[in-house]
């Protein structure tokens, strides 16, 4: 496996500027974790901030670096809330006019079904529109970083999904599996479409997909309940991989300079379980152009985010 590339130098005031969604535990723990070690600063994004500074000590615990609490910073952001979300990028914006990469890590998995403050099933609201319009509002601070990157995690799940335009919320019939697997296919569809406008645009910010493989996190244990619970909380989790492991193709997405923008970063072992990074195919459901420009539209008015880049060309 190819070393994963520092993020800075050694003083943290001259490391790259990384901001992780999720980095309470799991895959974000796992990421914030080795950018820090690397020379980062990383800013925790997190909805609990107690958690967030309980991980933001552990993190400073097991790396022998001194400088490490300093490049660690914890803020909080409610992503299923897009009050939260604007007032978490106003008050950064304000205090980090520079960002360097973006990691749209955090997400809920096959809960019962339940809708955001502002009316949107739950898991669309935190997995797609909650980090669809972080990324809109920080994407100026990003345009101005060093190899500036969004990185979306999506899932493998994506290749079973389906956007359903005309029951968004679930109000018509409610799967937790089926409504999750929606959300992983907007992550790259709209991965995908950022790719083509911020080409379209002359950006210099790259966005790049990830996904993790099956790796063992909380998330197969706080949100599904009943036999989904069981499958993925107990029966399936000893065949799956340490968060540390998981983490390598978002890290591989965020730091490697060879990354494009438009890849899709995953494992490359069997099935693309575990492995270490490599290059992946998308399915062609997140590849459908015009599915990507209607979710985008459509995102833009949940949301009221406009990103102000060029429409990308058919």
């Amino acid at each position: 496996m190819k070393p994963l590339e520092p993020t800075g130098g050694s003083a943290g005031r001259h490391g790259r500027v990384f901001v992780v969604t999720g980095a309470s535990s799991g895959l974000g723990l796992a990421t914030a974790r080795t950018l820090a070690e690397r020379g980062g600063q990383v800013v925790l994004a997190v909805r609990d901030e107690e958690r967030g500074r309980a991980a933001a000590a552990r993190i400073a615990a097991s790396l022998p670096d001194p400088g490490v609490p300093d490049r660690l910073e914890v803020r909080r952001l409610d992503l299923a809330d897009l009050d939260s979300v604007r007032t978490f990028a106003e008050r950064l914006r304000a205090d980090r006019p520079r960002l360097d990469v973006l990691v749209n890590n955090a997400g809920v998995f096959a809960p019962p079904r339940a809708l955001s403050p502002q009316g949107h099933e739950l898991q669309f609201a935190v997995n797609h529109l909650g980090h669809f319009a972080l990324t809109g509002l920080l994407l100026d601070a990003l345009a101005v970083g060093r190899d500036p990157r969004v990185v979306t995690v999506s899932s493998l799940n994506h290749r079973k999904g389906r956007i359903r335009f005309d029951d968004l919320t679930g109000a018509h019939g409610y799967t937790p599996m089926g409504f999750y697997d929606q959300s992983k296919l907007a992550n790259a569809l709209f991965g995908r479409e950022l790719h083509r406008r911020l080409a379209a645009s002359g950006s210099p910010v790259r966005s790049v997909l990830a996904h993790p493989g099956y790796t063992a996190t909380n998330l197969q244990t706080s949100g599904p309940t009943g036999l989904t619970r069981l499958l993925f909380g107990r029966l399936l989790r000893p065949l799956a991989q340490r968060p540390e492991e998981g983490a390598l193709p978002q890290l591989h997405a965020a730091t490697d300079p060879s990354v494009r923008g438009g890849e899709f970063i995953g494992p490359d072992g069997r099935g693309e379980l575990r492995g270490a990074p490599t290059r992946v195919r998308l399915a062609p459901s997140a590849e459908d152009a015009e599915a990507a420009r209607r979710l985008w539209e459509l995102s833009e008015e949940l949301t009221g985010v406009r990103f102000g880049l060029a429409e990308a060309r058919s």
